[in-house]
């Protein structure tokens, strides 16, 4: 449950009415600034005229009122005409009274109206507080609200959906049935404890063992596809690797259409990986062009080949080239089990490249490349690099249509990993027949996290971690 001191410090703060632009402080059409609070209708009838110079009718209304006019300051000097739309309390974003002022975009004028607002004892909002008060107001559970900075800060068509999903309750339900069943549990082992010295059962072993495992691999579902939704938010990294000279950052180079990396026939060239995001089909991608992999020769490039093994460690794609004039595909499938035993290649999808493929190859070693599903490239020419491209959106597009829920927020993803920890201590606590009340102290733990993921347990601190990642005006 939420901390007492909290929701009082939370409910003193409710009483303020805060401000703050919701657009950039830059010169556009129109600007907007957000006033929330209990006394944000009382202080626009002072500060706001109609066109006739008369002060507008701002009465409780079920739907937005929107009014034109004029703001002015404590001399009755005209500031800027407006649009004002109000909105009455719980029928709003915050669920508390709230002004939208529509102002000329002149960042002049936006400091003008704040100035206005200041002086009439509306203070500045901190970052996300709008947020903050619509989940304190039950507006939007705290998932939610961290789906509006998501949303705000999407680069991407499917950053922007999962965003929204989440927005509209994504895997809430999944959340809430799992909470209902923790509960059920509980309340089956609490009503054991009340009844402990009559020696009742109310709940067989083996159906709660069930149950918990049940919970448990919901949980590690939605566990596992945190990987997936975090590179889908973020862009999903591919990592270029091979032998040095390979033509590694050729094909860098040709996939991003650039000269980015420096490309020579000396070995070794790239000491040090290189980045770029790639936005494909509205996915984005972080292309890495890694150093050689071999026996370092000095230390600079020792440390660039710890840093290609961080950057295979990290991504989700390999694209591993192979060099077809100096090696065998047998060879190329000996040098990835060496990696493999570096840095663990597990769970990671690898995209295989015969690169300087100009035809002059056996045609046996044509076959044993074909049957590693290589694919066929001359990456001076960018020869090949459609075929790359369409593997890569293949297995996004695959990863995205397996995965009917993507976790992409580390808090939760976090949250998750101590419920299902303390599910299963639950269940090991139950198959080693510990105490009735030991039991119950897990599954109440693993009912917790889960209640941190969604607000329903909170803390001053949780909330201002979560708000502060937020812009000022949201």
């Amino acid at each position: 449950m939420k901390n007492k001191r909290d929701m009082e410090n939370n409910e003193i703060k409710q009483l303020e009415t805060i401000c703050a632009p919701a657009t950039p402080n830059a010169t556009s059409a129109i600007g907007i600034i957000r006033v929330s609070g209990r006394s944000a209708i009382t202080i626009i009838k002072e500060i706001f005229r109609t066109i006739k110079g008369k002060k507008a009718d701002f009465s409780y209304s079920v739907k937005p009122k929107i009014r034109i006019g004029y703001i002015i300051d404590e001399y009755k000097n005209i500031v800027d005409e407006v649009v004002c739309l109000v909105y009455h309390a719980p029928r709003s974003y915050t669920g508390e009274d709230l002004i939208e002022i529509q102002h000329h975009g002149s960042p002049f004028i936006q400091q003008e109206i704040i100035k206005i607002l200041l002086s009439n004892g509306v203070r500045m909002a901190k970052n996300g507080e709008f947020s903050q008060r619509a989940f304190l107001n039950g507006k939007l559970n705290l998932s939610q609200a961290e789906a509006v900075a998501d949303l705000i800060s999407s680069r991407t068509a499917i950053a922007h959906q999962i965003a929204l999903n989440q927005l509209k309750g994504g895997y809430q339900k999944t959340l809430k049935a799992l909470r209902g069943e923790l509960l059920n549990l509980l309340t089956l082992l609490e009503l054991e404890l009340d009844f402990s010295e009559e020696d009742v059962e109310f709940a067989q072993r083996k159906a709660l063992e069930e149950s918990m495992t049940n919970i448990e691999k919901t949980l590690e579902i939605l566990i596992e596809s945190f990987d997936t939704g975090n590179a889908f938010k973020n862009g999903i990294p591919i990592a270029i690797i091979g032998k040095p000279n390979a033509g590694k950052s050729t094909l860098f180079n040709a996939i991003l259409n650039d000269e980015r990396a420096i490309v020579s026939p000396i070995s070794g060239t790239t000491r040090d990986t290189i980045e770029e995001i790639v936005n494909i089909n509205g996915i984005e991608y972080r292309f890495i062009d890694t150093a050689g992999v071999r026996q370092a020769t000095d230390p600079i490039e020792e440390e660039g080949i710890k840093r290609s093994y961080k950057s295979i460690e990290n991504a989700n794609i390999i694209m591993y080239v192979a060099d077809v004039t100096e090696m065998s595909p047998s060879e190329a499938q000996l040098d990835l089990i060496k990696i493999d035993e570096e840095i663990s290649l597990e769970g990671k999808k690898i995209i295989m490249v015969a690169n300087k493929f100009d035809g002059k190859l056996r045609v046996k070693e044509i076959k044993e490349w074909g049957n590693l599903g290589a694919v066929k490239t001359i990456a001076k020419d960018k020869e090949g690099v459609d075929e790359i491209i369409n593997r890569i959106t293949t297995i996004s597009e695959n990863s995205m249509y397996n995965s009917n829920i993507l976790i992409t927020n580390a808090r939760h993803y976090e949250a998750m990993k101590k419920s299902v920890a303390a599910i299963k201590t639950a269940k090991e606590n139950l198959l080693n027949e510990s105490p009735t009340d030991i039991i119950a102290i897990d599954i109440r733990e693993s009912l917790h996290y889960l209640g941190e993921i969604t607000g329903e347990v909170t803390t001053e601190e949780v909330l201002a971690n979560v708000f502060s990642k937020f812009c000022i005006g949201k």
